[in-house]
């Protein structure tokens, strides 16, 4: 009887394959500069963990953009032509709540990052970052944290003390408050388990109660409010 060991090999390594290209997180980005996004693209490619879904200069036809390339993560230009990186957030977030946006960003625009965190992006990252920086930023924005580098993060807090209104009275628990805590830390729900010495479920529950006392729907709102409001 002949063998079919060379078969189940071929299909074993095809499944495999599979497996592994369906573990990898896609990536979209919008950049107008093209020498920019085609220096992103080249640097999300070197890695293993990552795949290319589009590169594009513009926001426009952004939802079936989206709906065909079905990215993970989305690296988002704050300054655009005609459609502008805040409205496209709102837009994403609006309609694709589970995806991920990284903002790409500069120094000297500190409303538009407030305005970002506010529509609901995941995080921020300076244009001149190191390609070894920016990767750490996508696998802890996908891994469900929040990245700020220390210059953006001081700029998000020196827009809430300029803009800074009465506080709300709003009543969270001490574990609350230590899971709010670790969340403006940048941690993912999988890292807050660990801290916390609770289960993932656990985390996300208390998260969703969160929010519910803080009446918002995004970890960029949640993270906004507990700093206006100084619950950390």
């Amino acid at each position: 009887m002949e063998s079919n060991l060379p078969e189940l090999v071929r299909q074993t390594g095809h499944l495999l394959l599979t497996f592994e290209t369906m573990q990898k997180k896609r990536i979209i980005i919008f950049e107008d500069n093209n020498d920019l996004r085609e220096g992103l693209s080249m640097i999300i490619e070197s890695v293993d963990d990552f795949e290319m879904a589009g590169a594009f200069a513009d926001a426009k036809r952004l939802i079936p953009r989206i709906q065909q390339s079905r990215p993970d993560i989305v690296l988002m230009d704050i300054n655009m032509p005609e459609i502008s990186g805040i409205e496209a957030v709102q837009q994403l977030h609006e309609q694709f709540p589970h995806i991920k946006i990284l903002m790409q960003t500069v120094f000297d625009e500190d409303d538009k990052v407030f305005a970002s965190l506010c529509a609901g992006a995941s995080g921020y990252i300076l244009k001149n970052t190191a390609p070894e920086r920016l990767l750490q930023a996508i696998r802890e924005v996908a891994d469900g944290g929040v990245f700020f580098t220390p210059s953006i993060a001081q700029k998000v807090l020196n827009n809430f003390h300029q803009h800074q209104s009465a506080p709300e009275f709003i009543q969270l628990s001490d574990r609350e408050k230590e899971i709010l805590q670790h969340l403006v830390s940048g941690l993912s729900y999988k890292k807050i388990a660990e801290k916390s010495f609770l289960s993932y479920e656990t985390v996300h529950s208390h998260i969703k109660k969160i929010y519910e006392k803080l009446h918002v729907n995004s970890k960029g709102q949640a993270i906004a409010k507990a700093i206006k409001n100084r619950l950390i």
